[in-house]
């Protein structure tokens, strides 16, 4: 194994290992943690977000085809996830040796939800709000789904506190901004409301007993290739990425970052752990080559070509669309989210702990 991996980018050697068996890959991920191979109690992880971490939920609550070349790396076949594979979430889940989460919405699925449940849903954001499926609304269900699994015994009180809460939110409200026209000032003149309502929904989460949270912030929007095809000012930073798109991002994870610290001392017994995947996504972009990545800034799948080929009426999975033969050297899938290769990359930093705020292990929440 070691002399097929040598000569090959990171990124290919990544997707060479991907190809062996789950039991492999849990090594490989619990190694970069602590080395323990395994939860030591029942690991329950509930998710809100959009679709950076929906496992289905868009497909599920309103029977949108998310089409093949989606999900052929691991799947092999499409399972609403917008990537050619699996997402962080899974990634994440697949460390602690849990099964992957299920969407809330797919009540076809046969899931018990025996170790929680993902409530993201593409295309999600914080505001406006009680429109489908807006974070608040995403609260709402969980509350709902809550009181339904108690009154089935299928988690128990003690399991929802001990639960893991992740929220990966906030990108859309950003792009929908700037989709508007919005100068780089009127975008950021909304993040307050935007971080209002993320508070808004930890608080209801602890409220009903929740006391671990895991927060992402979000990326480098001015690095997807979606929004390079479509702005047509570039002003552009050493790497090809849109500043002020880069920047307001930036904005948003510092108001997130004080909004964690600020949350940690109002509740005095939750763990609230802040991580920055703007920081990690940044660096795959920025040193793609060590990574061995060799196009950090164009869709794999698409249409139209370098530089970024994207193309908005010819999106992947839609007729017309094409897509490129080796997605392990590609950062970007399909213009907006990450290929399985950099997802897994990204996944690995976050086990690392380097990037946590306060430098706590994943796992950290499933001891006894």
């Amino acid at each position: 194994m070691v002399h097929v991996l040598q000569g090959l980018g990171w990124a290919q050697s990544v997707g060479l290992i991907l190809t062996l068996s789950g039991a492999v890959l849990l090594i490989i991920l619990s190694a970069s943690v602590d080395g323990r191979l395994g939860p030591t109690r029942p690991v329950h992880i509930f998710n809100f977000g959009d679709s950076n971490s929906d496992t289905g939920g868009l497909v599920a609550g309103l029977g949108y085809s998310v089409n093949p070349p989606n999900g052929r790396t691991f799947f092999r076949r499409s399972t609403g996830r917008l990537s050619d594979g699996r997402l962080v979430i899974d990634l994440l889940c697949q460390s602690l040796n849990v099964s992957l989460l299920s969407p809330y919405l797919d009540s076809l699925a046969g899931s018990r939800f025996s170790n929680g449940a993902n409530f993201a849903v593409v295309g999600s954001s914080t505001l406006p709000k009680r429109v489908p499926f807006s974070l608040n609304i995403q609260v709402m269900q969980f509350i709902h789904f809550k009181a339904t699994a108690g009154s089935k015994h299928l988690i128990n009180d003690d399991s929802f506190r001990k639960a893991l809460y992740m929220i990966d939110i906030g990108q859309n409200d950003l792009a929908d901004s700037f989709a508007k026209n919005l100068s780089y000032a009127q975008v950021t003149k909304r993040i307050p409301s935007v971080i209002a309502e993320i508070k808004s929904a930890v608080k209801a989460l602890y409220d009903q007993g929740g006391r671990n949270f895991w927060i992402h912030n979000t990326g480098p929007l001015g690095c997807l290739p979606q929004k390079l095809s479509l702005v047509e000012k570039k002003d552009l930073d050493p790497y090809g990425c849109l500043l002020s798109y880069n920047a307001a991002a930036r904005s948003f994870n510092e108001a997130l970052l004080h909004l964690c610290n600020e949350m940690r001392s109002e509740l005095k017994d939750a763990v609230i752990v802040y991580v920055d995947i703007y920081a990690i996504k940044y660096d795959l972009i920025a040193n793609s080559t060590k990574y061995g990545f060799s196009r950090p800034l164009m869709a794999c799948c698409g249409n139209g070509g370098p530089p970024y080929n994207y193309n908005v009426g010819l999106t992947c999975g839609h007729p017309g669309s094409q897509v490129c033969d080796e997605g392990s050297l590609f950062v970007n899938w399909d213009g907006i989210h990450y290929t399985e290769a950099a997802n897994t990359i990204v996944a690995s930093k976050i086990l690392s702990k380097n990037f946590s705020t306060p430098s706590i292990p994943f796992d950290f929440f499933c001891g006894s």
